[in-house]
């Protein structure tokens, strides 16, 4: 099993970047190069406490698909999404959003490990961990952008569908 730890400081509310995280469509505006979509469960606006999403995206020359559900809530503070069918192993992510001075500090944790036995476990050390920390800092940067806009680009992506 590989983790990765990640700190965003963003110079927003805690409450944005919180429910900014929980937009399925900015998931899929930051993820345009691996046109990931959202095909089933929640595909649009903001996902909760209890509720899934079925995933679907191109990763590593394949399309896979990759449900999560959000099993642990406490807003604005934190929230953790699981797998719960896709092609690894295991896959929590755990998200943290700290008020820190005049913004933001969120703090994520993936923990994944990969099928396969050893051959799952030289993939997670060859390519997968450095590939999975690229798309956390990617879908970070994207939340920051959004979050830190001095116009109020980031008030659809927190309007219910």
């Amino acid at each position: 099993m590989q983790t990765i730890q990640m700190e965003t400081r963003i110079a927003a509310p805690t409450e944005r970047c919180f429910l900014l995280s929980l937009s399925v469509d900015l998931h899929i505006a930051s993820t345009a190069e691996t046109r990931e979509r959202a095909i089933a469960g929640v595909t649009h606006g903001l996902i909760g406490p209890g509720e899934r999403v079925t995933w679907k995206g191109r990763h590593f020359g394949l399309t896979l698909t990759h449900e999560s559900l959000i099993s642990k809530y406490e807003r604005p503070r934190y929230f953790q999404d699981v797998m719960v069918r896709g092609v690894f192993r295991s896959f929590e992510h755990d998200h943290f959003f700290e008020p820190v001075g005049d913004g933001t500090q969120m703090r994520d944790e993936l923990r994944f490990a990969a099928p396969l036995g050893p051959l799952g476990w030289l993939a997670e050390r060859l390519f997968l961990r450095r590939y999975f920390a690229i798309f956390l800092r990617d879908r970070n940067l994207a939340i920051k952008q959004i979050a830190e806009a001095k116009s109020e680009v980031w008030q659809p992506y927190l309007a219910e569908p």
